[in-house]
C-alpha cells in the first residue's frame, strides 16, 4: 500500500500515464479525486486499459470480466 507522505517514492512507482496530473504520486489525493467522480484510479487498470484514460467503474468491469 502506498504511503501518502513519501510522494517521490510513490511517483516513481505510479503507473498512471497522465503526466500533467497534479496528483501523481499522491495516492490519497488521487483516490479521493476519482472517488468524488465515481471513478477508479488508473493504477487499478491493466496498462492497455489505463492508457485510454477511461476511469469509469463500468469500463473497469468490462476490461476485467
Amino acid at each position: 500500500m502506498a504511503n501518502c507522505v513519501n510522494l517521490e517514492d510513490n511517483k516513481a512507482k505510479c503507473t498512471c500515464t497522465y503526466d500533467p496530473c497534479p496528483r501523481k504520486g499522491n495516492c490519497c489525493a488521487c483516490i479521493a479525486y476519482h472517488k468524488n467522480r465515481n471513478e477508479l484510479p488508473g493504477c487499478l487498470f491493466s496498462p492497455e486499459a489505463e492508457r485510454t484514460y477511461n476511469r469509469s467503474v463500468a469500463y473497469f468491469v468490462k476490461t476485467n470480466s
